[in-house]
């Protein structure tokens, strides 16, 4: 009797421990979903405009995420995985279009045909660029990428040419009652994939074949001699991306409702490659962080200035310059000290250092719209209001005055880089010593 009677006494205070435990391993999943079900009500974002971008956010995200896998993960830099993504969307829109003929499939679910659509051309195309590495590799991806766009103008029965092929995601069955009219509906949407598929992502690198993809980008000669195949290693990598990538493709497709050509060119290619190097390729969170800059610059600078691209280059190179870890890199340096008590005075350091940073910003702002205006936009001639001042560039003055704030600027943040690093000293002495100070 005492030997039955000891787990059934003990089983109901095990119980509850197990909710608790799956929720403490899952806390940060759970704290995304939360964040996603929020950030269309907040103030700001509750609007058509923001919800757009939000959803605009979400399908880079899972692209920047997928593009991620072949190159922070496996190591390889590809040029062409807008391949995969507008291919996705192809197959994605032909297949809502079929929907609209009558076939009885929930349109939510569409975004399975993008994916169907990137794993199949992905194997396809796979077969013969994993079989090369490094810039050999780069190099085939981009005469795939150019091959696949030239031929987008070509077979107008599956690309539509140049018009593109359109559908409409409201016209099918419904499910929940979800229509997908109103722009709240699609994120949600969006979100929902994205969230999917972020943590299927995640759980591939737990995986042993995970872990193996980055002993292939390490040392793909010791992989090899413990007895694994390095190209077919690369080539399901390889196969992984280009599924999730179409999946972003899908989603693409059913938030505009259109897929042209420009989905499978490299300058979208180029875009997610830029979304995933300012973000961080060391870093899961990395690709997330730049397609949310990248979407943000690219929708908020557009409409303040022409010269938006010369910015965003500029963005570009200091991070790859200054910070080759990407944003997520500098956030993950902080971590160390985050805790220490010195870590106020490097927040003050920054502090100071970022004004005279402001100056010198704001100095070569002034210098880089003056000239732009007046060398592509002669009509407005040579005065004209530029931040709420009116500039008369005909007199040296505007030039001086740009001038002086520049290179006064840089002077001024120049003088505060010891102070920083002398905080960063201390910060990371408390920080090795357990928080004590030095």
């Amino acid at each position: 009797m005492s030997r039955d009677a000891t787990p059934a006494a003990t089983a109901p205070a095990r119980a509850p421990a197990l909710p608790l435990a799956w929720l403490k391993r899952h806390r940060a999943w759970l704290a995304a979903a939360v964040l996603l079900l929020v950030l269309p009500h907040l103030p700001g974002l509750d609007g058509g405009y923001g919800r757009s971008l939000l959803t605009q956010m979400g399908i880079t995200a899972v692209f920047a995420l997928s593009y991620n896998r072949l190159l922070g993960h496996a190591g390889r830099l590809s040029f062409g995985h807008a391949v995969y993504f507008g291919l996705g969307a192809y197959g994605t829109i032909h297949f809502i279009r079929w929907v609209n003929d009558g076939l009885a499939v929930p349109i939510m679910l569409a975004p399975l045909a993008g994916a169907a659509a990137g794993l199949v051309f992905g194997i396809l195309f796979g077969s013969v660029t994993t079989r090369k590495a490094g810039t050999i590799f780069a190099l085939i991806t981009l005469g795939i990428v150019e091959l696949v766009h030239s031929s987008a103008f070509l077979l107008h029965g599956f690309f539509g040419g140049e018009e593109g092929v359109s559908a409409d995601r409201t016209w099918g069955p419904e499910l929940l009652g979800i229509t997908l009219g109103p722009q709240i509906e699609v994120y949600y949407l969006v979100a929902a994939w994205a969230l999917v598929a972020a943590a299927l992502m995640y759980g591939f690198l737990r995986t042993p074949l995970g872990r193996l993809c980055n002993a292939v980008r390490d040392n793909p000669e010791r992989a090899e001699f413990i007895g694994y195949n390095p190209q077919r290693v690369r080539f399901i990598a390889f196969c992984v991306s280009a599924t999730f990538a179409g999946l972003a493709g899908g989603l693409f497709a059913i938030n505009y409702e259109i897929v042209s050509a420009e989905a499978v060119g490299p300058l979208r290619s180029a875009s997610v490659l830029i979304a995933t190097v300012i973000g961080g390729i060391h870093h899961f969170l990395g690709p997330v962080i730049g397609a949310v800059v990248l979407v943000w610059l690219q929708v908020n600078l557009s409409s303040f200035t022409s010269a938006w691209l010369l910015y965003f280059g500029l963005f570009f190179m200091a991070i790859v310059v200054f910070a080759p870890g990407g944003l997520a890199g500098l956030v993950m340096m902080h971590a160390p000290i985050a805790r220490t008590r010195a870590f106020l005075s490097v927040l003050a350091a920054y502090a100071a250092a970022a004004l005279p940073a402001a100056v010198m910003l704001i100095g070569a702002s002034l210098l880089i719209e003056m000239n732009y205006i007046l060398s592509t936009k002669p009509e407005v001639g040579r005065v004209f209001p530029l931040y709420g001042i009116e500039m008369n560039t005909a007199t040296p003055w505007p030039w001086l005055a740009a001038a002086v704030l520049l290179v006064g600027g840089f002077f001024g943040f120049r003088r505060t880089w010891p102070w920083v690093a002398r905080a960063w000293e201390r910060a990371a002495a408390e920080a090795a010593t357990g928080g004590r100070a030095p």
